[in-house]
């Protein structure tokens, strides 16, 4: 049976180590400050631009802020890798993607709760389609055009898809 809602649906509850304690309802492990898991995914155009977008005003986490990751949280029992693809599918509107890369993750803890944070990465070559129940506006921008909207004050960001962001320009190995 579907939950009726996002608040209904059913996590995994993790340690600080990422091992699973339990399992409780969204609205629950967010009213609790539970620790769960989500999936950070960072999609990129056959022109390498970024996936930007703002997220819903229905959101249970940090409504009508913009993100440059599409992705959500675990399902009890999912794995990270299958929900990276499931949530990038998702958002983005299409089928078919390849298997998003993992590259890292970190433990989130900040405004909203925390959460342990699988980051990875999609070439999406596919016409998108947002989820309008997810994605109020979207756009794929250049690295540079990215890194303006961040610097300037206009656009109010998901502080866990910031912490991300600047972790992944931080590597060595990052193309960011």
């Amino acid at each position: 049976m579907e939950p009726v809602s996002a608040a209904d649906e059913v996590l995994d509850v993790v340690d600080r180590d990422d091992r699973v304690t339990g399992r409780a309802p969204r609205g629950e492990v967010y009213a609790r400050g539970l620790i769960h898991r989500c999936v950070f995914v960072l999609a990129r155009d056959a022109e390498d631009r970024i996936f930007v977008h703002r997220r819903t005003a229905s959101k249970l986490v940090f409504p009508s802020r913009y993100d440059m990751f599409v992705g959500g949280v675990v399902g009890a029992g999912e794995s990270y890798e299958r929900a990276a693809l499931r949530e990038a599918e998702e958002e983005l509107g299409v089928r078919g993607l390849p298997r998003p890369q993992p590259l890292f993750k970190f433990l989130y803890e900040g405004p909203g709760g925390a959460w342990w944070s699988y980051v990875h990465e999609v070439r999406c070559e596919l016409p998108v389609a947002p989820q309008v129940s997810e994605v109020d506006w979207h756009a794929f921008l250049t690295r540079e055009e990215l890194d303006r909207r961040i610097g300037g004050a206009e656009w109010p960001w998901v502080p866990d898809g910031l912490e991300a962001y600047r972790r992944l320009r931080a590597r060595p190995d990052s193309r960011q």
